[in-house]
């Protein structure tokens, strides 16, 4: 707590925790890793912010709490379409993907890899519903770390640490690179990707 956030010992820590997760996701090199306050929460609105334009359209699977809050969030910032809810059901379950309703013209296609409040948490999800060429985005706060991820298919996976990894407010975000520095010009400093990569 009484380190400088400039000094060596904090600087080493970081960069050791850098190359560890690198080495435990197997994180290629044109992902850049961040460590974000707000937790996951915040990330709602700078998925939004740095992905989408004004009145371009996204896809969002609902199956639960967490992902509920995350479409909610996403109204305040481009078209939604919710590709499948089972609120009904208590989101007891997924509804089929004969049911999905996608997109095929949104920029992207967000998930949340597990509901630790319902529990439902996805093994293998089912890439190929995502259109090619939507940019695939998780929130994977509960069971991150626990489970390789495949960066071939993902364009940004944020987690919020308290689950797994760290104190509560940490926020791992992975972002591949070349979708940073496109934030809106609109949007709070603190969800600006871009911001963070040319802090030094």
């Amino acid at each position: 707590m009484e380190m400088s956030h400039r000094g060596k010992p904090f600087t080493s820590i970081t960069e050791k925790a850098e190359e560890d997760i690198r080495a435990l996701l197997e994180i290629p090199d044109n992902f850049k890793v961040f460590w974000f306050q707000g937790g996951a929460s915040m990330q709602f609105s700078a998925v939004c912010n740095n992905l989408l334009e004004e009145g371009e359209s996204a896809n969002f699977l609902t199956t639960g709490s967490w992902s509920e809050a995350m479409i909610k969030e996403a109204k305040k910032y481009c078209v939604t379409n919710e590709v499948a809810k089972n609120k009904h059901l208590k989101y007891a379950t997924v509804p089929d993907t004969s049911e999905w309703k996608i997109d095929q013209n949104a920029k992207i296609f967000h998930y949340c890899k597990n509901e630790t409040i319902q529990g439902i948490e996805f093994h293998d999800f089912p890439y190929e519903m995502v259109p090619e060429g939507q940019l695939l985005v998780s929130d994977m706060s509960s069971d991150f770390c626990s489970k390789p991820i495949d960066w071939n298919k993902h364009a940004v996976v944020y987690a919020g640490a308290q689950k797994n990894v760290g104190p509560a407010g940490v926020t791992i975000t992975i972002i591949r690179e070349d979708l940073i520095g496109k934030c809106r010009p609109t949007a709070p400093m603190l969800c600006d990707w871009g911001v963070y990569a040319k802090a030094p």
